[in-house]
């Protein structure tokens, strides 16, 4: 007895021990490694997010220099100083965040000056020589000012863009920065963490406590900001905690804004950033310490029966843990022991039964999910690319007709055109609207502004399509002021006054205002047929069309309503709805009324894009779809290049060696092509092969963020269908503006109204 209390003890002792110290090895290891890979990871998570901030502010101050280089192409004395005015109207109208732009001859003199705070001035030839924008934009060709507020609420930089030649002058633009609150607002890290942009200088200009940017706080002396203007290096990963701006302990990460020279950072407090990890650290604890519990009662309950049977059993379990079902245990010792090997036997057949049936349940819904996935991606793939291309061909075809405009035909060809694109944008921006709104993703920008603004938008908007029906469109003027946002209000507007002008077939239709106190309610009212009492509930659903039974009988999409109805849920503004068959209806939405104010302006309206050549460069435009190709050359021919188009990249290269000693002036090609090969790999091969930089860029039609990535890590800029002539254009003034090669209006040869 006394020998078996030994040998139990002994084996007790020894599996106990070694099981507890491997589970404690173990769990400690775990432990260790899930910490360091944890932090690792959130440090890098919030590297990407300051990353792709950065990339987008950047995108932002290079878009806006890429039109404002529009005004810097001509010299002063070949330019009418109104034609001028009509350029930086239009440069206004295109980019929003521009609010004032002054025009300086090459001597520093102000010849024009257009703005949305004030009125334009036209030749005051104020001499403004002396400031730094000038001076450093003649040197330098491009100066970013330092940033300053406006009435204390809103951010300003001061931007200028000097001509490639010394007589065109100088562009300064005043632009607004609100966008860059807009991406540093969007950045959520975790509960409490939060993003903001520093200057070159290390001064605040950016961060949700409005009221450190507004102190002009200096955060220079951080460690993360020290690190981030000595290294030099685009972005960058703070892996130990240091000092936030407001005091705390946090985890940092930063990247640089080009060419501003500004940097976003990212931080989260150490408090949050670890939580999980130590979460999971008590977690594991818990574990390994039921682990070793487990584990010693487990080593005293088998040194209790430490003889043969035990050997039998573990063979049978090791065969079973490895799926040997068809393994049996054979013990014979009329005990618990032979009672056991049989629960073996038996729950290694019922083992082996269900795992047949589970292989095989797993392998059809295998089949099964692969099957949907599939046709989904070639639903998703078919549908992106089948309504972009025809879009993106129809945009080229009306551009190329408008510039070799003859006779009355061709002027109704283009007129049938532009009213079917119009069609297919008007469906698509319903349909994304809706999307947005189904899926949460938009948000409300509130401000204050002049209702008369808008409502003279959309009497500019309707006024052709209400007199083509012979009905009478009144707005009433209103100098009353709201806040809400100005954009979705204008969407909520458009929508209202489209259905009134639609559904009229006589009579007229009118736009005034109501003002109560603390509201204003905009109303839209018409002399149509009226709404059904039975159908005015569901007239805000989704594709619903007025009929006589099924609801589908009159023209239209059927999505203005349901849109109305949600933009005015999201941005809290209460809506009614009144109507009378053969009486006509009303709509009255009410807006928050807000203190009056002046300064504003009137939005100019669009003048007509000239455009010239007085050289040919060279284009290759490489595009499998047949439609889009002869679309795109066409309107190339037009402006005045000579093109050489290829339906495939096969094609491309097979003519390489007929274009030695001259290669092109600029390759146009979209992303996918036939034959596996994509346009960034036949950009990379044509530059090879001429032995220099080809200038060119990407058009593709799929959005998607990898995409994205792919494209701006090579450099090359991307263009997604489907793509209006007038940023073809733009792309042609961007990369066919240096060298040898031109692209620029001249009033001695040939113009083409785009």
């Amino acid at each position: 007895m006394g020998l078996r209390g030994r040998l139990f003890r002994k084996y007790a002792l020894l599996l106990a021990g070694l099981v507890s110290v491997a589970l404690i090895a173990n769990g400690l290891l775990d432990i260790w490694f899930s910490y360091r890979e944890q932090r690792a990871l959130l440090v890098r998570i919030q590297a990407e997010q300051a990353a792709a901030a950065a990339a987008r502010i950047s995108d932002f101050v290079k878009e806006i220099e890429g039109q404002m280089g529009w005004t810097t192409q001509m010299a002063w004395n070949t330019w009418d100083i109104q034609q001028r005015r009509l350029e930086a109207l239009r440069l206004l109208r295109q980019v929003p965040a521009i609010a004032q732009l002054a025009l300086l001859d090459a001597s520093g003199r102000e010849r024009l000056k257009v703005s949305r705070l004030a009125m334009d001035v036209v030749g005051s030839a104020i001499d403004r020589s002396g400031e730094p924008a000038f001076a450093a934009a003649m040197v330098q060709k491009v100066f970013h000012g330092p940033v300053y507020f406006r009435v204390e609420s809103e951010p300003y930089m001061t931007m200028a863009l000097a001509g490639a030649r010394r007589d065109a002058g100088v562009s300064i633009a005043e632009v607004n920065l609100k966008f860059i609150w807009d991406v540093v607002s969007q950045i959520k890290v975790g509960e409490r963490g939060y993003a903001y942009v520093i200057d070159a200088d290390g001064r605040l200009i950016a961060h949700p406590d409005m009221s450190l940017v507004l102190s002009n706080s200096d955060v220079s002396r951080l460690a993360q900001v020290r690190a981030a203007r000595g290294g030099g290096a685009g972005h960058g990963l703070q892996e130990e905690p240091v000092d936030g701006v407001r005091g705390e302990r946090v985890l940092a990460a930063h990247a640089r804004v080009t060419p501003t020279g500004w940097f976003v950072f990212v931080e989260l407090p150490v408090a949050e950033a670890y939580a999980p990890i130590y979460a999971s650290i008590k977690r594991a604890g818990a574990l390994l310490c039921g682990a070793l519990l487990l584990a010693i009662l487990a080593g005293l309950g088998l040194a209790r029966r430490m003889i043969a049977p035990i050997e039998a059993l573990r063979g049978g379990a090791e065969g079973i843990g490895r799926g040997e079902f068809s393994r049996r245990i054979s013990i014979k010792t009329g005990d618990d022991l032979e009672a056991l090997g049989d629960q073996f036997n038996f729950m290694a057949a019922q083992l082996e039964e269900s795992y047949a049936n589970l292989e095989r349940k797993v392998v059809e819904r295998t089949q099964q999910l692969e099957l949907a996935n599939l046709a989904k991606s070639r639903f998703l793939a078919a549908a992106n690319h089948d309504l972009r291309q025809p879009l993106h061909a129809l945009g080229l075809f009306v551009a190329q007709l408008r510039t070799r405009l003859e006779s009355a035909e061709r002027e109704h060809v283009v007129e049938r055109v532009e009213t079917s694109l119009a069609v297919l944008n008007e469906l698509f921006d319903a349909l994304l609207d809706i999307s947005k709104l189904d899926v949460g993703v938009l948000a409300t920008n509130p401000v204050n502004f002049p209702i008369n603004r808008l409502l003279e938008r959309l009497g500019a908007t309707f006024a052709g399509a209400a007199s083509a029906k012979g009905l009478a469109l009144r707005i009433v003027p209103c100098g009353a002021w709201v806040r809400t946002d100005p954009i979705l209000l204008e969407r909520v507007l458009l929508n209202l006054v489209s259905n009134a002008v639609r559904y009229t077939p006589q009579g007229g239709v009118l736009v005034g205002c109501r003002r109560h106190a603390g509201t204003l309610d905009v109303e839209v009212l018409d002399t149509g047929p009226g709404v059904p009492a039975d159908q005015r509930e569901k007239i805000f659903g989704e594709f619903v069309r007025l009929g006589d039974r099924d609801g589908r009988g009159q023209p239209g999409l059927g999505l203005g309503l349901a849109i109305v109805q949600r933009l005015c849920y999201l941005m809290a503004l209460p809506m009614t709805f009144e109507s009378a068959l053969g009486r006509g209806s009303r709509f009255s939405v009410a807006l928050p009324r807000a203190p009056s104010q002046v300064g504003h302006h009137e939005r100019p309206t669009e003048p007509a894009l000239i455009i010239d050549t007085s050289v040919q460069p060279v284009v290759v435009v490489v595009e499998d779809d047949a439609l889009v190709l002869e679309g795109m050359s066409g309107l190339l021919r037009s402006w005045g290049c000579h093109v050489v188009p290829f339906g495939s990249a096969k094609a491309a290269l097979a003519d390489v060696s007929l274009w030695e000693g001259s290669p092109p002036d600029l390759i146009i090609a979209d992303y996918s092509l036939p034959e596996g090969k994509s346009g960034l790999e036949l950009i990379a091969t044509l530059r090879s092969a001429f032995g220099g930089e080809i200038a060119a860029f990407l058009i593709s039609g799929d959005t998607s963020p990898d995409r994205i990535r792919e494209v701006r890590s090579s450099g090359l800029h991307l263009l997604y269908k489907p793509v209006t002539p007038m940023a073809l254009r733009a792309m042609l003034v961007r990369y066919l503006k240096v060298g040898r090669v031109s692209i620029a209006p001249d009033i001695r040869s040939e113009q083409l109204t785009v």
